[in-house]
């Protein structure tokens, strides 16, 4: 198969080999795991692979063509390793990797098999069941522009290019209360119209679950209380002592994106596009006609 190196095929062609399975996971965040099935530890990448995780992985379903190559890895939830609390806050959502043949008394003679990231993450019986996705995943979604009223880009994105850093468009500071892990409040947080952080981003910036964040559902005053409401609670511990960033929300209308954001040059929707009752009405002998303008 490609990928493998003049060493590494002389090395399996001796038909005694010393040949042992390792993998690496690398989160959003940073972190990286690596697992071996071999019975020590190796290192090489600057990643120390452990050997007493109980990792596995399914035989690797391989194609040379586009079709999207998928796996299955299996272990143990330990304290030491991927822990149930970190899947359960989406800690390993979508994290990186990596899966190596290696030589294992010669760690600089390996073959990287495999590179994707997880897919669906299931619990099951103190383990943990990830579904691996190959590197063609991200080709299996439509791309191109949508024709329709609302923007397509997200709030400060490279098609958006809004700078989220203007003053009076984020707020960071604790929460005087928090619910559930769903609704923020504030007795004090003045200088923002109400509904600014509707439709909005929430963000853990520090403690337990730092890193984390929510879309705003609601933002509103309720005797003389600011209450912030996420659509999803944030699946992490917080604390009032944690620090939270609010960022404004953006309706995705033509008139938000001129008032409020004064971005109107990168609006990225149509709101010129007729409706379909206008699209399919027939001519009538009386009024107009013209096909003038509709605004």
């Amino acid at each position: 198969m490609s990928g493998q190196s003049d060493a590494f095929l002389a090395h399996a062609a001796t038909g005694i080999t010393t040949l042992c399975r390792a993998w690496a996971i690398v989160r959003k965040d940073g972190k990286t795991f690596g697992f071996t099935d071999h019975d020590t530890e190796l290192t090489f990448d600057d990643i120390t692979f452990r050997a007493d995780t109980g990792l596995s992985a399914a035989a690797l379903a391989q194609s040379t063509g586009l079709s999207v190559d998928n796996t299955e890895a299996l272990g143990a939830l330990t304290d030491a390793s991927v822990r149930e609390d970190e899947i359960e806050a989406g800690r390993f959502d979508n994290a990186e990797v990596l899966a190596w043949m290696v030589n294992w008394s010669d760690p600089d003679v390996r073959w990287l098999q495999f590179r994707g990231t997880i897919g669906e993450l299931r619990r099951a019986g103190g383990a943990f069941h990830a579904e691996l996705r190959g590197l063609t995943e991200a080709l299996n979604r439509p791309l191109g522009r949508i024709y329709q009223k609302p923007c397509t880009a997200v709030l400060g994105d490279r098609s958006c290019t809004f700078d989220l850093d203007v003053p009076g468009y984020r707020y960071e500071g604790a929460a005087d209360r928090i619910v559930n892990g769903r609704v923020f409040e504030w007795d004090d947080l003045g200088g923002f119209e109400p509904q600014w952080f509707m439709r909005g981003r929430l963000d853990v910036v520090s403690g337990a679950a730092g890193g984390l964040w929510g879309m705003i559902k609601r933002d509103v005053f309720e005797d003389g209380v600011r209450r912030i409401e996420l659509w999803e609670a944030i699946r992490g511990e917080i604390t009032p002592e944690d620090q939270i960033r609010l960022t404004a929300g953006c309706d995705k209308r033509f008139e938000t994106c001129r008032l409020k954001f004064n971005n109107l040059i990168n609006f990225q929707g149509f709101p010129d596009l007729p409706s379909d009752d206008w699209m399919m009405a027939y001519p009538t002998s009386g009024g107009s006609n013209s096909g003038g303008s509709l605004r």
